[in-house]
């Protein structure tokens, strides 16, 4: 059985909805929905999955509980992870919630795909399904183009391990992938925290905890990856960030030249920022309109309507601010 899988909990609520709306639109309710849950801060959401009977809230907690310890047994042997977690104010584990979407790897989907909750689907799936029947792992991403939000690139075993090669063509965001069920067993993964303790820990960066370690499994096992942003021709290929400005809007959907997107990702854009929209305050992001549309897909009534001049969601500091800054005399 083919599936859509997401990690969420209450606090990105409104991203979530938008998400489950923007599949609803491309597939109705034909399409299953799982959610792995970052915490235990999840009752909005079980009381709206009343509503939705194809969207599931994974509750089987030995799968939890085993990657959880999985991740922990990683980070307690990484060589500066910790120290460096908890000398910017963090956790003794960095957000270690995010790894729960490697739950799809046990339960419910035979082949998934994974997509972050700040994402909404664009276009059906079929063509990463259609590719999951020649590969283990199907990417539609331009993370490789940056190296280091994925690995430690100080470190000196990161080209012991892989090619330049295999780091140019092989990384991948982990914000969206389609995979398929038990792609890594126990014995894999003993074998993976092996290389880990012995020194290959190094290689992982640390601010980016899933990614980084799921890049590491993938890569290390040499799971045979397909990258539709590399191997597409460059004319047919579509981006995915909310930072690409240029895309096309028509009637909701995403273009680039002319070539309808697979999903938009609004990455970098804190949560807070789509809660404060939804609450009616009037700030402005990239393709916020198509964010909104899909919030109240089914309750339009309930959209926020402005009156005020927007306000920019990251404003740049005038002349005069950057100048008082440099003297001393604004707050940093």
């Amino acid at each position: 059985m083919n599936g859509i899988c997401t990690l969420a909990n209450d606090y990105v609520y409104d991203q979530l909805i938008a998400l489950l709306n923007s599949i609803e639109a491309i597939y109705g309710q034909r399409m299953p929905v799982c959610i792995y849950p970052y915490d235990e801060n999840t009752a909005k959401i079980a009381a709206e999955l009343a509503h939705r009977s194809h969207v599931k809230l994974y509750d089987h907690q030995d799968s939890i509980q085993k990657w959880d310890k999985f991740v922990k047994d990683i980070w307690d042997k990484h060589p500066t992870a910790q120290k460096h977690w908890q000398s910017i104010g963090a956790n003794k584990y960095h957000r270690v919630g995010t790894h729960r979407r490697y739950c799809a790897f046990d339960a419910p989907f035979d082949r998934f795909v994974y997509m972050d909750a700040d994402i909404l689907l664009m276009s059906p799936l079929d063509h990463i399904f259609t590719q999951l029947n020649h590969n283990n792992w199907v990417v539609y991403d331009f993370q490789f183009k940056d190296l280091s939000h994925v690995y430690s690139i100080s470190s000196t075993k990161l080209k012991e391990l892989f090619t330049p090669e295999r780091l140019q063509t092989e990384i991948f965001c982990s914000g969206f992938y389609g995979s398929k069920k038990d792609m890594f067993s126990e014995q894999q993964r003993e074998i993976l925290l092996n290389y880990l303790h012995q020194g290959e820990g190094e290689v992982l960066y640390d601010m980016a905890p899933d990614q980084t370690i799921l890049n590491y499994m993938v890569m290390r096992l040499g799971i045979l990856s397909y990258n539709f942003a590399y191997t597409l021709p460059a004319n047919k290929a579509t981006g995915c960030s909310v930072t690409s400005l240029h895309f096309e809007n028509r009637d909701q959907i995403l273009y680039d030249k002319g070539n309808r997107l697979t999903y938009l990702h609004y990455i970098g854009l804190a949560s807070k920022l789509f809660s404060r929209v939804c609450t009616g305050e009037n700030i402005d992001f990239p393709y916020r309109d198509v964010f909104l549309h899909y919030r109240y897909l089914h309750t339009p009534e309930e959209k926020p309507k402005f009156t005020t001049k927007p306000k920019p969601y990251d404003p740049s500091p005038s002349l005069g601010t950057r100048i008082l800054k440099r003297l001393g005399f604004a707050k940093q």
